[in-house]
């Protein structure tokens, strides 16, 4: 069996977008910061959502059974940093500019991409949990550059000047 140290020091080195993932329901708004998110296929169009169990928020994902994957442009490393942070899902979310698409989940202004998404099945293992999510609407925006997590640090990838 690995270690759970030398795992997290392998993975690490795979280099991972940085998405603020979003909820809304009666209980309010929450998020949290997640490199741990992957197409699952086009057809129909599916993402899966990695999130700890002991999270604070999980209930409310849990309950709500929405999602919104907004992935980080290069210069919103502060936007990970706050939902990474202890702060309460309020004044997360003081933070930014918001808006909403389909299902209602908070969509971030500026992010390269946010899909819209209901999650359509979960599976607990170990210490997390494995959401399934049918996107039902996309936002993109003209940022050209991504921000990645490699090696325990934040890196910009892309370019500007792209076209």
């Amino acid at each position: 069996m690995v270690e759970a140290i030398d795992f997290r020091n392998a993975m690490s080195l795979l280099t991972s977008a940085v998405n603020v993932i979003t909820t809304t329901g009666v209980s309010g708004h929450h998020g949290f910061t997640a490199s741990a998110v992957c197409s699952v296929t086009d057809t129909p169009g599916t993402l899966l959502v990695c999130m700890n169990t002991s999270s604070r928020s999980y209930v409310h994902f849990i309950e709500n059974k929405i999602l919104t994957v907004n992935v980080l442009a290069a210069h919103q490393q502060n936007m990970s940093q706050v939902f990474a942070s202890k702060l309460s899902s309020e004044e997360r979310f003081e933070h930014g500019e918001w808006t909403t698409l389909m299902t209602g989940a908070p969509i971030l202004k500026e992010t390269l991409v946010s899909f819209d998404c209901k999650i359509d099945q979960i599976q607990e293992i170990g210490t997390h949990a494995i959401f399934m999510c049918a996107v039902v609407a996309i936002q993109q925006n003209t940022n050209k550059s991504g921000l990645v997590y490699f090696n325990r640090a934040y890196h910009q990838v892309g370019n500007e000047d792209m076209v």
